[in-house]
């Protein structure tokens, strides 16, 4: 798709005066993005110690040096000598204790808020709970909630004692959740009795007996809602509410070392088991609260709302992005269309959201739909954010055009559960073109490599990070054979990302998905993103995915799957000239498929390697973070039947 110059934002004189990234450069006597990026890499102990003062990071002991590589780049140790608990910095915070902390709407339309100083107090009632039991630093903790105050005071309460939260999406069955709680051998899981969807009940009941037979070394289950049968009734199931109740008598926070943990997060891998990225007081919740600042424009009094489940690192990332930078958070429980499509701008509306953040997924679903999802009052919004995988121009443009009354700014941002927050994104005293992000993020030593390991521009390489950065994972959880086998062996001494993307010669970037996802025709690479661009831009056409399957002629061919409204018509037709005619004949597609619906998670990735497994018939691997697991067998019908 063609850019106007119409499509690209430019900002006023008042968004770069006023920008949380202008006054911190400023307090680093530098001008501009680019000098602030080129002092981060140069002079970090500098950097780093004013981001701290500006960010308002609690340290209980201020540490004496930024960094220390003695065990090798891999396993850097942060802020050596420092002590924190990063929860002191969201509620020791006299200056909002009487702004609203966060702000929780549910499905049915129920509202709770909460202050700052309320939320301090229903952290240090609960973890004096969890302390009560027997729980204490070190523990791993399970947290399976749907999004809201209980989930967040939980997460906030686990690291308050010096423990490790483990969170769960909310949707996950049985195996999933034993497939994580096991390997890292959790004392204690907090749950939800269930959570409505689209106006029904789900419970939980059997879900969490399941796992509770499977895993004996589970001390205890402490559980929002109404126990359903008797088993939930067991003298080692406690009630979360009455965990929490005032009144209880909390000591000071954990004193915590800056390299301590206090979350194990797991992804699924292709293959085998998932993978537990360990994130430590002194480098996750550090590297958000500075991007909440730098790309995010967030400042106290803001109100941030990005519906997210509590058990994808969106979630931890976007209460960090909040209650670390004194805004309010606004949560959402539920789904986004429900009952239609306006439920996402009526929550902006309701409670004068100034930040707002979606998946590039619920945007095409909200342009889908535009004349009622752009109903509502959106005058509140100052900022947009999309994340989570790539997006196509046209919904980037929509979304900023019709969302953001081609007012507000759209900031993408891409990062990964193994690295906390963002490698590359944008921010508002720059230009921001469609789809790109105009920056790489301060402190990040980023390039673009060819596959010969040198940087490259205008063209399609590897996104690689070549120095240790605050924020990456510490490693995986007893694991870093594995933790250096998919990051570091490549290419050493630098972290190969495993994403595609382009730079261009005037400094921006382009995300082009996942390198495993990479297609090579006849010697020719394509990124599947830049022929799902190609595919969305057709009337009819909702959602795309593209992969590449064996072909004994050209080693890989594009196949095409595709998700449409009810006027697609002769669509398949349509899509392979499309794309023979954008990208040339020897980018002809084998075939394209129409399919229900494409494989997701609940974060609004398209598992792409779940559709290359059931298209070539091999096994589809761990697929327990889908949100719809019925996409498959969809897909395997569609295909066979074709």
């Amino acid at each position: 798709m063609a850019i106007d110059h119409n499509d690209i934002w430019l900002p006023t004189a008042s968004y770069v005066e006023r920008a949380q990234v202008t006054a911190l450069a400023r307090r680093l006597g530098v001008e501009g993005i680019e000098a602030l990026y080129d002092l981060s890499l140069a002079e970090p102990e500098r950097y780093w110690r004013e981001v701290n003062d500006f960010c308002g990071i609690r340290w209980s002991r201020p540490y004496e040096r930024y960094c220390d590589l003695s065990r090798g780049a891999p396993f850097p140790s942060w802020f050596i000598g420092g002590e924190l608990n990063w929860v002191d910095t969201i509620i020791d915070n006299a200056e909002a204790a009487e702004r609203p902390a966060i702000v929780a709407e549910r499905e049915d339309g129920s509202v709770r808020t909460v202050t700052y100083r309320e939320l301090a107090a229903e952290v240090r009632s609960f973890a004096a709970g969890l302390l009560g039991l027997g729980l204490k630093r070190g523990d791993r903790i399970g947290l399976l909630m749907e999004n809201g105050i209980e989930a967040s005071v939980s997460l906030l309460a686990i690291a308050y004692i010096g423990a490790i939260a483990v969170p769960l999406f909310s949707g996950f069955g049985a195996d999933a959740i034993v497939a994580r709680l096991q390997p890292c051998g959790a004392r204690a899981l907090i749950a939800t009795s269930g959570f409505l969807r689209r106006g029904r009940f789900v419970s939980t009941a059997s879900t969490l007996a399941t796992v509770r037979a499977e895993l004996p070394d589970l001390a205890f289950l402490i559980l929002k809602g109404v126990a359903e049968d008797d088993a939930q009734a067991a003298p080692d199931v406690h009630d979360w509410h009455d965990l929490a109740a005032p009144g209880r008598e909390a000591p000071p926070s954990a004193r915590m070392s800056a390299n301590d943990p206090f979350m194990v997060i797991f992804t699924s891998g292709t293959s085998g088991k998932p993978k537990g990225a360990v994130h430590v007081h002194g480098g996750f919740p550090i590297k958000i609260a500075h991007d909440a600042a730098v790309h995010f424009d967030v400042a106290a009094g803001d109100v941030f709302c990005w519906p997210a489940d509590m058990g994808w690192i969106a979630g931890s990332l976007i209460l960090g992005s909040a209650l670390l930078r004194g805004a309010t958070l606004v949560c959402y429980d539920g789904a986004p269309d429900f009952p239609d499509w306006s439920r996402m701008g009526r929550l902006i509306e309701r409670h004068r959201v100034t930040h707002f953040g979606s998946a590039p997924t619920l945007i095409r679903g909200l342009a889908a739909n535009e004349a009622v999802s752009i109903s509502p009052d959106l005058s509140s919004l100052r900022l947009l954010i999309t994340a989570g995988e790539s997006i196509a121009p046209e919904h980037f443009i929509w979304f900023q055009r019709m969302f953001g009354r081609g007012a507000c700014p759209l900031i993408n941002y891409t990062g990964g559960t193994e690295v906390s927050g963002g490698l590359l994104s944008s921010v508002v005293t720059r230009p921001i073109v469609p789809a790109a992000m105009n920056t790489r993020s301060p402190g990040v030593a980023l390039d673009v490599l060819s596959p010969a390991g040198t940087p490259v521009t205008g063209a399609v390489g590897e996104l690689a990070l070549l120095a240790p950065f605050v924020g990456m994972t510490a490693s995986f959880w007893q694991d870093d054979a594995r933790y250096l086998e998919t990051y570091w062996n490549t290419v050493p001494g630098v972290w190969i990302h495993g994403d595609l993307a382009m730079r261009t010669e005037d400094g921006h970037f382009f995300l082009l998905g996942r390198s495993d996802d990479t297609i090579k025709v006849a010697g020719k690479r394509v990124g599947p993103a830049e022929v799902e661009e190609i595919l969305v831009e057709i009337d009819g056409v909702v959602e795309a995915a593209v992969i590449g399957a064996s072909d004994p002629v050209k080693g890989q061919a594009i196949v095409a799957f595709l998700t449409c409204d009810g006027a697609a018509a002769d669509v398949r037709a349509v899509a392979a000239a499309r794309i023979q005619e954008r990208l040339g004949r020897p980018f002809a597609p084998r075939a394209v498929f129409v399919v229900p619906q494409l494989p997701k998670t609940r974060s609004s990735k398209i598992m792409r390697r779940v559709i290359r497994s059931v298209y070539s018939g091999d096994p589809t691997g761990d697929v327990s973070s889908l949100v719809n697991p019925e996409a498959i067998a969809d897909i395997e019908r569609i295909v066979r039947e074709t």
